[in-house]
């Protein structure tokens, strides 16, 4: 057989490796390796994982120099031909490792050390007479086994003749799961028949007669034993006789706690219907588009996806639909699983090990065709995608914070060119980027401007809390909100509280000497937490004990500063003592399945209020919320970033859109202490547009995105003035080789100057256009790995980044 080379992409996260390594392919698995496969390589003294991205028939290397492969880890590829074109798309628009790039596109039981069984999916009679020898008694082998006896091209046609399947054990994390039951064998009959007429036990008598009705067929030991009415032990002497075999049935893990009544599609609005015809009609033609579909609250966006996505499963194809927040998933894979039952597969991170790398396995198979999940989803293993969807488009959780800095919404608009199929990106608040394409015709605007059942929008009133406190009202619920809140819980109403801050307090500090109890490894305060009676750090995890005296002037007048959503839960309780709180955040939510409690019991009318932080502010949909209170619109209002007021507004109008959505008038109460700041005035009648125009004018003036394209560069080392030096090094060298129309902003200490014990420092690179910023970045890169790194520098370049 000829020489055959594969180019491997190995997993080693270095600059120096950065690229494909030949190996020779042994003449054994020269018709079983495929690109997309993962196989052992000779890597210096050991064997390290990699991905086969290439297969050819020449090489650089000299013979004597080039190595063989160590071992192929997959029978079928895990990665398709797709996704190896992403990774190297990946691998230059976020200037990441491709080894990371191909990394995040698979489950971490992928990443783990596991096993190759082979499972026999026919008699054992039908396999090759070679074959035969390693099924007896057992209906699953190692697949070690075939590779000693070199019968692995045999197995492979096995695999396509679809006798045998490959599973993957995966060792510690992420096993198939198994069950062991019975199967009655096909020569059962002659076996049974000669037991039968010579046993005088009633009971296996009774058993053999009702296995002879059931040959070939695989029952539950427990199954069996209700079924004849026997106990385990007549079963047991009966399998020892031959007469049937225990087997391992592989079982999927499942994710969904709760059984759904399926769903019918509702009755369009003309608004709906429209939408859905241009959206429709990108599909019939096959072109990949992108629709920002802009919508009030409660219009029906979701409807107008599900019928969407009906559309799509018509043709034979496939769907995937992101959520921004864990907490979401649970409310939209209901609404999914309902109208398109066992179809419907799930992808976040609040799944196990061992769940996810089933949800993945069920979508390679192709036993669903439509996805829900958050950011990670949109790289689900389909293979013939038809609609993609990002619900609540805006949200800054779409964007991955640890290499390959990723944005779902460019991935999305990617597979969407690949596959010629449209995108929707769904918002009642669109990002301002989005929104400023869609004017350009870069996307194609839909708008929903009515809700969708013909409801008002909830009327919206804000509370002036600079009022409240002349009036010597200096608790956190304005006159207004306790006397909506006690009006609702006589009618036995719900309502929604939001406040975007969990724990109890948001400081600690001492009134002598004004001290604030800091974290030791954070340039950050520690927040207070009352049910532990902690302070933590939600950067890095740190914990101590609350202070009883003052660390610097040993004063005992140490107070709370700032409200927190433990301190609230605990203020409601003083003044309704009648009412039931849930409270929502991620303290309450850190286990597995929290969110879908804490939502269900809500939706069950268990609890009167709802108090939560960001997660409960958009995608609730509840017909018996009458009212909204935001305890603090300004907590987002005054951070030192540019998108300050546009996430304010976008937090304001979705958590307002939560109350009146069905047939009972809404109610919201806005309370803050700039009441008059266009942000709050505007999403008090959800009127995207002139805030829209507002804030494109400013970020015209200041020169932001989406007038200009900012990339972020960091520095950090345990320094201070290293990370000082090195972000300065950086900053001339960009000024020296980027054009003169790129301005270069900084270097300045990062808004949290110092992040578990690492200083940060970092400078902006703000351009219209500059045709060479990625190969001037990858050169800095260089020099930094090449250099930097031996000082113990850290840099990371974020071409998009969510925050500055």
């Amino acid at each position: 057989m000829s020489l055959l080379i594969a180019e491997v992409i190995v997993d080693v996260a270095t600059y120096h490796v950065d690229r494909p390594f030949d190996y020779q392919v042994p003449i054994e698995w020269q018709t079983v390796i495929e690109t997309g496969c993962r196989v052992k390589v000779p890597f210096g003294p050991r064997n390290v994982l990699g991905f086969v991205v290439g297969l050819k028939d020449t090489t650089d290397v000299p013979a004597g120099k080039i190595k063989p492969i160590a071992e192929v880890l997959d029978m079928e590829p895990v990665l398709t031909k797709e996704m190896l074109a992403m990774a190297k798309w990946l691998k230059n628009n976020t200037i990441c490792y491709e080894i990371d790039a191909l990394q995040v596109m698979l489950p971490s039981a992928l990443r783990a050390k596991y096993e190759k069984i082979v499972v026999l999916q026919v008699e054992k009679e039908h396999l090759p007479v070679d074959v035969q020898g390693f099924f007896q008694k057992r209906q699953q082998v190692n697949m070690k086994e075939f590779e000693r006896a070199d019968l692995l091209p045999l197995l492979k046609q096995l695999i396509v003749q679809k006798m045998v399947k490959i599973d993957h054990v995966v060792k510690q994390q992420g096993n198939v799961k198994a069950v062991r039951m019975v199967k009655i064998t096909q020569e059962a009959q002659v076996i049974a028949q000669a037991i039968a007429d010579t046993t005088r036990a009633v009971k296996q008598r009774l058993l053999l007669e009702w296995m002879l009705q059931h040959l070939g067929e695989i029952f539950t030991p427990q199954q069996i034993c209700e079924e004849v009415g026997i106990s385990s032990a007549v079963l047991q002497a009966v399998i020892e006789k031959e007469v049937a075999h225990y087997t391992q049935e592989e079982v999927y893990r499942d994710p969904f706690t709760k059984d759904v009544t399926r769903t019918q599609s509702l009755q369009l609005t003309a608004e709906q219907h429209v939408v859905l015809k241009a959206i429709s009609e990108a599909m019939e033609e096959q072109v990949a588009k992108t629709f920002l579909v802009q919508g009030v609250t409660g219009s029906g966006k979701t409807e107008v996806y599900l019928q969407a996505i009906q559309k799509v499963l018509n043709e034979g194809k496939q769907a995937i639909m992101l959520v921004p927040e864990i907490a979401l998933t649970p409310q939209m894979t209901e609404r999914f699983r309902s109208r398109f039952g066992e179809l419907v597969a799930v992808m976040h991170s609040g799944l196990s090990v061992g769940e996810k790398y089933d949800e993945w396995r069920k979508i390679q198979q192709g036993k669903v065709s439509v996805v829900v999940g958050a950011r990670s989803a949109i790289f689900a293993p389909f293979t013939n995608l038809g609609l993609i969807i990002l619900d609540e488009e805006h949200e800054s959780t779409y964007k991955q914070e640890d290499s390959p800095r990723y944005h779902a919404r460019d991935v999305a608009i990617w597979r969407s060119v690949y596959y010629q199929c449209p995108v929707i990106l769904g918002s009642a608040t669109p990002a301002l980027e989005s929104f400023a394409r869609a004017k350009k015709g870069v996307y194609t605007l839909l708008t929903l401007k009515q809700r969708a059942l013909q409801q008002a929008l909830p009327t919206v009133f804000i509370a002036d809390m600079r009022e409240e406190l002349q009036k010597g009202n200096r608790s956190m619920f304005s006159q207004q909100l306790v006397e909506a809140i006690r009006i609702r819980l006589m009618k036995q109403e719900q309502m929604v509280l939001f406040l975007n801050r969990r724990g109890y307090s948001s400081f600690v500090l001492c009134r002598d000497c004004g001290t604030v109890v800091q974290c030791p490894n954070c340039d950050i305060s520690l927040t207070y937490h009352r049910t532990t009676e902690k302070l933590k750090c939600h950067y890095c995890g740190y914990e101590e004990r609350v202070p009883q005296i003052c660390p610097q002037c040993q004063s005992d007048h140490i107070r709370y500063f700032g409200t927190g959503t433990q301190k609230v839960e605990e203020e409601i309780y003083k003044l309704f003592p009648e009412a039931r709180v849930l409270r929502m955040d991620v303290d309450t939510t850190a286990q597995k399945g929290a969110h879908e409690t804490i939502l269900q019991a809500f939706g069950e009318g268990q609890a009167d209020i709802l108090l939560g932080t960001q997660m409960i502010a958009k995608g609730l949909d509840f017909p018996n919320i009458t009212l909204v209170g935001v305890l603090s619109a300004d907590t987002s209002l005054h951070l030192p970033d540019y998108r300050a007021a546009e996430r304010t507004f976008q937090l304001l109008t979705q958590v307002s859109g939560r109350a009146g959505r069905h047939d009972k008038p809404g109610e919201v109460i806005v309370q803050s202490y700039t009441p008059d700041h266009y942000a709050i005035e505007l999403a008090k009648t959800q009127d995207y547009e002139p805030f829209y125009e507002r804030e494109m004018f400013l970020r015209r003036r200041f020169s932001y995105p989406p007038y200009y394209f900012v990339t972020l560069i960091q520095i950090t080392h345990e320094d201070v003035m290293m990370a000082a030096e090195y972000a300065g090094r950086a900053a001339d060298w960009l000024q020296a080789n980027l054009s003169q129309q790129t301005a270069i902003i900084g270097p300045t200490a990062a808004s949290i100057s110092r992040l578990q014990n690492r200083y940060r420092y970092q400078c902006l690179i703000k351009y219209k256009i500059e045709p060479n910023l990625i190969n001037v970045l990858q050169r800095l890169l260089a020099m930094y790995r090449a250099e930097w790194t031996k000082q113990g520098i850290l840099m990371t370049i974020d071409l998009d980044p969510s925050t500055i």
